[in-house]
């Protein structure tokens, strides 16, 4: 039996791109899921989906620069279902520009959004998961997490914080909570929809000529989470193979 069958699985970002991509391929592997996001109208459309075809998912619209919504999300996942075993970090913007555009207000977001609602997730799950003595966290950073990119500065940033936390909370982990750093390419989300500075969003959109399916991604999870509980998979970059950096 998958070692993904009847873990209950937390998303974030869950109504579009990476995180509708692992909730599909997770809830074929038996998964308990419990879906987050902004937009309810996706989530609902989402979680009626899998549960339809002999799947089980609840949703929270859950707004992770919220604090207070994100440790709701993780007291409705331990109410339904009794335990977290797995939190999925990976809701995430990428509005890129030079830092001369001083675009401040983009920077912030970025911050909020890709590093403290990394951390909020993490403060959310871990009592659960040090009260069961197992857990897994696994949080999407980027090939920005490894490699400064021009117009990319603050979010190259926010993605190497984002390696930095999997990395602690790994060492911190005391050999019963699994961290898995995800680090993706160019892969066909909204994610590029974020970038409102017009050159700066030519280029990367002819860098997403390339780019591969959510579902590549989402396959890099169910290969995290279905290992043995003593195999602990903790970084995984991914890229489409025509990608140079």
């Amino acid at each position: 039996m998958s070692e993904i069958n009847a873990k209950v699985v937390i998303i974030t970002g869950a109504s579009s791109g990476l995180g509708e991509a692992a909730a599909h391929r997770l809830a074929k592997g038996g998964a308990k899921l419990v879906l987050a996001a902004r937009r309810e109208d996706r989530l609902k459309a989402l979680a009626d989906q899998i549960n339809e075809q002999g799947g089980d998912a609840i949703y929270r619209v859950t707004d992770v620069t919220k604090r207070e919504q994100v440790e709701a999300l993780a007291q409705a996942a331990k109410d339904t279902y009794g335990r977290i075993d797995v939190l999925i970090n990976n809701a995430g913007v990428m509005p890129l520009s030079p830092l001369n555009r001083l675009k401040v207000d983009e920077w912030e977001q970025m911050v909020d959004v890709n590093i403290k609602g990394v951390m909020y997730g993490i403060a959310a799950v871990l009592p659960t998961m040090r009260e069961q003595h197992s857990g897994h966290v696994i949080n999407l950073s980027s090939v920005a997490g490894h490699v400064v990119f021009p117009a990319a500065a603050i979010y190259c940033a926010t993605k190497f914080a984002v390696k930095a936390l999997s990395e602690g909370l790994r060492q911190e982990s005391n050999g019963e909570i699994r961290s898995t750093n995800i680090s993706p390419g160019a892969i066909a989300t909204e994610l590029t929809t974020t970038i409102s500075d017009d050159k700066t969003a030519q280029g990367v959109n002819e860098l997403y000529e390339m780019a591969i399916d959510a579902d590549a991604i989402a396959r890099a999870i169910a290969f995290a989470i279905e290992q043995p509980a003593d195999v602990d998979v903790n970084e995984l970059i991914i890229r489409p193979t025509q990608q140079q950096l």
